[in-house]
């Protein structure tokens, strides 16, 4: 990976850039738009109008002694199996899949979004992109602590790596989410450089472009 020189002090530095983008999916009203927003922009609010399409946020992080940006994709609930969604979905190294909590439905939902993704979304390699489900609304109902196994299985069963309760309304569990899915990147991407010649580096692994853990498999 590239470094991009950087001026500190009158003194010319290097420091590695890493841009993820990072899809943000689930059904209509699951609160895809609240998490994003409370975590690039700590603002909250009950009246956000749903999103049409797609719409996106950049979020970037001092990471060790690197800069990390995280472009996060807000796509549609209703954009589900859509032509589009092969579009929104290309170049995307991990993914937010969420369910709210006091809706099962939208629990019922998240294997048919899983199945959409990694029907049209891969990496360099051949293998899925790190993905981390988002139980969201947690401040409304707190029974999931108690099917953490049951949940810890199900990822398991389905190829997520993790889950995390998560309220956009309390600040709940947003950064723990998205450090621990960016680990994953992080990982996968040194892995997938290390794998191939670097000329035929994957775009999206390009340097320079820019959510308590309820079970995080180590």
């Amino acid at each position: 990976m590239a470094n991009h020189p950087l001026r500190t002090n009158g003194m010319r530095s290097l420091q590695k850039e890493h841009l993820y983008k990072v899809l943000v999916i689930g059904d209509l009203g699951v609160g895809k738009t609240s998490i994003i927003r409370r975590y690039v922009h700590q603002t909250y609010s009950t009246n956000y109008r749903a999103t049409i399409g797609v719409d996106f946020a950049l979020k970037v992080l001092n990471w060790d002694s690197e800069t990390v940006r995280l472009q996060l994709w807000d796509i549609a609930g209703q954009e589900r199996f859509g032509n589009m969604t092969r579009v929104y979905y290309r170049e995307a190294m991990g993914a937010f899949i969420v369910f709210d909590v006091t809706r099962p439905t939208t629990f019922e939902a998240v294997l048919k979004w899983k199945e959409d993704l990694d029907s049209k979304a891969m990496l360099a390699n051949g293998s899925s992109i790190a993905t981390v489900l988002l139980a969201n609304k947690c401040d409304q109902i707190r029974d999931l602590t108690n099917n953490g196994l049951k949940m810890d299985q199900f990822c398991k069963d389905h190829g997520f790596i993790g889950w995390f309760e998560t309220s956009a309304k309390d600040n709940l569990n947003l950064k723990e989410a998205a450090n621990f899915l960016i680990k994953h990147m992080m990982a996968t991407e040194n892995d997938i450089l290390k794998s191939v010649v670097p000329d035929t580096i994957s775009p999206h692994l390009n340097p320079g472009r820019e959510m308590s853990c309820s079970g995080c498999f180590k």
